[in-house]
């Protein structure tokens, strides 16, 4: 064996001590990084950091260049690589020749530099990969990650703040659950069951990500068996007979501080089923066979979330708030910006309208009060609407097959026969538009009946009211 091993100086092995390792050694916790090599493989040893990750390193002579080398061997982990694994890995390195163990760790210290990376960095490239433009299937070139702003604002949000500073080879599965359970409990913001979750899927997906060949910035996700999360508790909200009836002829005011075309859309959503990013951008173009018997909307699927075209019947009701929100011939977007021309409304505009906006400075103070409250109804978003719809067409008797089709919901179960997820994914593409256009056209009749109903009190102010 033409390997030599140097010992450590007496006064450093002194300091740093020499003993037997052992997997218990290797979990201590420690004040400060500290350094113990291992009496039963010489030139074997762990470093212990305070955060309480303990790597494996292995020192050796050089003997072509007399110089004194450390080799990198890896992160303890208690099921994939313990301290035999460690001493397993040394005996095999001094079976080579000094030359090739001096190659190895040369390579191996290229990886190192790489995974000397610091969370922050590792953020910073992982936005700039999401963001960058790539051909989709419909042949426009978009985000490769079209939801990257979201993922993008977990990141900053919550990781960068905590962990951007460290080293991303020295996250611990500890640091992403302890960062999960400050979420929960409130210590950034309002305590957040679902913000939590959201930044354990960041998580999962950048360091799975910064794990990936070519990259290596860490060797394992530490998003392993985390404890899991309280459930949450999906929202329930749907409009009564009553609050329907305050709600659309609420929307005809005329004293309202909120846009027309804003309140149209509200309306559009509960007419159409459709979520608010897409409807809010429906072009004249994306219309068709408005005189017809057949009248539809065909929404892209850039717009769509589960990236399929959606064809959605439009019923009678749907055509009225058309027609009343295309005020010229000029006018491309359906929900024009009142603010910007030739754009379409914002995507929080909706959201903004029914629950009011706050000063900057000061979020306890109302700036903009929202429908909700104009018009005395208990909170909702726009996302209820779809489930107000929802539950309006299974009172009438609409099977839950046809109502998910509306809502762009796969369809796994047709009565009491499982349908295979792959039959509408890759075999069926049947926009069921027969099917569709009933459950739309029933929801408005429904609607045209639950408005028509007097109310005694629409709200203190008299305005002027429409049944569209």
């Amino acid at each position: 064996m033409d390997t030599t091993i140097v010992p450590c100086p007496a006064g450093k092995r002194g300091r740093n001590s020499s003993v037997i390792l052992t997997d218990r050694l290797c979990e201590k916790r420690v004040a400060k990084r500290t350094k113990c090599y291992d009496r039963k493989c010489p030139g074997l040893y762990v470093s212990i950091t305070a955060a309480g990750v303990a790597t494996f390193s292995f020192k050796f002579t050089d003997r072509q260049t007399g110089k004194q080398c450390t080799g990198w061997l890896g992160v303890y982990n208690p099921e994939t690589f313990t301290v035999e694994d460690a001493r397993s890995k040394v005996y095999g390195f001094k079976g080579l020749g000094t030359g090739a163990l001096a190659e190895t760790f040369r390579d191996q210290k290229a990886a190192k530099a790489r995974r000397g990376k610091m969370v922050a960095e590792i953020i910073e490239e992982r936005i700039e990969w999401m963001k960058t433009l790539v051909k989709k299937p419909d042949g426009e070139m978009r985000p490769r990650m079209e939801s990257w702003e979201n993922t993008a604002s977990h990141l900053d949000r919550f990781i960068r703040p905590r962990l951007g500073k460290k080293l991303a080879m020295e996250v611990t599965k500890h640091d992403i659950a302890t960062l999960s359970n400050d979420i929960v409990a409130g210590k950034f913001g309002k305590p957040s069951v679902s913000n939590a979750r959201h930044m354990r899927k960041a998580a999962s997906g950048l360091f799975k990500w910064a794990a990936e060949a070519g990259r290596d910035y860490v060797t394992a996700s530490p998003r392993i068996n985390l404890p899991k999360l309280d459930p949450e508790h999906p929202r329930t909200r749907v409009l009564s007979e009553d609050e329907i009836r305050v709600f659309w002829h609420g929307l005809d005011r005329d004293d309202l501080p909120w846009d027309r075309r804003t309140r149209l859309a509200l309306k559009f959503e509960l007419v159409t089923m459709l979520r608010s990013r897409e409807l809010l951008g429906a072009r004249r173009h994306e219309l068709f066979d408005l005189d017809g018997d057949n009248p539809r909307f065909e929404v892209p699927l850039k717009r769509v979330k589960k990236r399929r075209v959606i064809q959605q019947p439009l019923s009678d009701l749907a055509l009225a708030v058309i027609e009343e929100a295309l005020t010229s011939v000029d006018q491309q977007f359906v929900f024009e910006s009142p603010m910007y021309k030739g754009q379409p409304i914002d995507r929080k505009a909706m959201a903004d309208a029914l629950r009011g906006t706050k000063h900057e400075k000061n979020k306890d103070k109302t700036k903009t009060p929202g429908l909700c409250e104009l018009l005395g109804l208990k909170p909702f978003t726009p996302h209820d609407l779809r489930r107000t719809a929802a539950t309006l067409a299974g009172d009438l008797g609409f099977d839950d097959a046809a109502i998910a089709k509306c809502l762009d919901h796969a369809v796994t179960k047709k009565g009491d026969t499982i349908v295979p997820t792959v039959t509408g994914k890759v075999y069926n593409h049947s926009q069921r538009m027969k099917e569709k256009r009933a459950v739309l056209d029933g929801i408005a009749m429904e609607l045209r009946r639950i408005i028509r109903k007097p109310i005694a009190k629409l709200w203190s102010k008299e305005g002027s009211a429409s049944a569209a």
